[in-house]
């Protein structure tokens, strides 16, 4: 038996509601690989000139099979002013999809032609075979090479001065433990042209070992029901840690983290959080911007307003909807 193995059926610490013996969406083999049996679509990227934004993809690492697909707006090839870059992480659990699936192809592709901007999707790896920190490790080395690479679409069309950070879901997760990691050596690392301006974190997916009151209420939620939550950090947090480990829950700050959040502040970035009421994760969301004021970090905390498709395609932002209907809410 393989130690994936033998780690799939050990509790969580928690109040687990995953039952080893449910179907899961995920497969140990004996040989310790892994089958997913959720079908996901993909797209290809294409710079068909008919298209309104072009894509391609680009190596990032190839030892570890990861690369950044780059979303251009065709207006920046007929215009002298370089575009913003946003630096985007998807969603999935740290366990499912990828920067080619279609749910997050499409929505990169109307980041860039909605706002804008140059769109960086990063294709990290997942767990259960890459645990975290493998995801953080991808997420710094992608920007570490947007920093330095001579590609022409970053190179020529971005503006690389003006960064933002997103993350939808378990990318809210990588995206604000990205920030952290710079942060920590924007001293000894020569940050000069390349500037984060700032975080996006839409409904980004923190945990911990004591529920909440929203969890408790929305367990059997369609879009994140309980039980997903539970086998998504069963699979992605290092073997042997609880759900109160920095990764999962945010609120555990050690002296570490309290310099990080003076550099954030001496740095002046700010920080976008996206949630909505009837997501399993909102009594999260609202602890973490509360934690993050009152270490005196600019926080924009907002809502938009909850319809049918938001509950259904929660994590994922659609068409323009979410660009209109923001309004600022503060934390109760």
């Amino acid at each position: 038996m393989s130690k994936l193995e033998s780690k799939e059926a050990l509790p969580l610490d928690s109040n687990p509601t995953v039952d080893p013996k449910e179907s899961q969406p995920i497969i140990i083999n004996h040989d310790g690989s892994v089958t997913r049996l959720v079908k996901i679509p993909n797209t290809e990227p294409s710079q068909d000139p008919n298209h309104i934004v072009l894509t391609k993809d680009v190596p990032l690492n190839p030892i570890n099979k990861t690369f950044i697909r780059l979303f251009l707006p065709r207006i920046a090839l007929h215009n002298s002013k370089k575009l913003p870059l946003i630096v985007y992480y998807h969603g999935g659990g740290f366990i499912f999809f990828s920067a080619s699936s279609t749910i997050n192809h499409d929505f990169c592709v109307k980041l860039a032609e909605k706002i804008g901007v140059v769109v960086a999707s990063v294709d990290y790896r997942l767990a259960p075979e890459y645990r975290l920190p493998v995801a953080y490790d991808d997420a710094v080395e992608a920007l570490h090479w947007l920093r330095t690479t001579s590609e022409k679409w970053v190179h020529q069309f971005c503006d690389v001065s003006n960064c933002y950070l997103m993350g939808s879901s378990a990318g809210g997760n990588i995206a604000y433990q990205a920030s952290l990691r710079v942060v920590k050596t924007v001293d000894e690392v020569d940050f000069d042209q390349f500037k984060i301006r700032g975080l996006i974190l839409h409904h980004p997916f923190f945990g911990g070992f004591k529920r909440t009151n929203t969890e408790l209420r929305f367990e059997n939620d369609r879009a994140l029901p309980l039980k997903a939550s539970d086998l998504m950090w069963e699979f992605a947090l290092p073997e042997g840690v609880g759900r109160d480990h920095k990764f999962c829950n945010p609120m555990v700050v050690d002296k570490e983290e309290d310099k990080c959040f003076d550099r954030i502040k001496r740095l002046g970035l700010k920080i976008l959080l996206t949630g909505c009421d009837g997501d399993p994760l909102i009594d999260r969301q609202v602890e973490f911007v509360k934690m993050l004021r009152s270490k005196g970090i600019e926080v924009l905390y907002v809502k938009p307003e909850i319809t049918e498709e938001h509950m259904l395609t929660r994590g994922y932002l659609k068409e323009d909807s979410d660009l209109i209907l923001l309004t600022e809410t503060e934390p109760n």
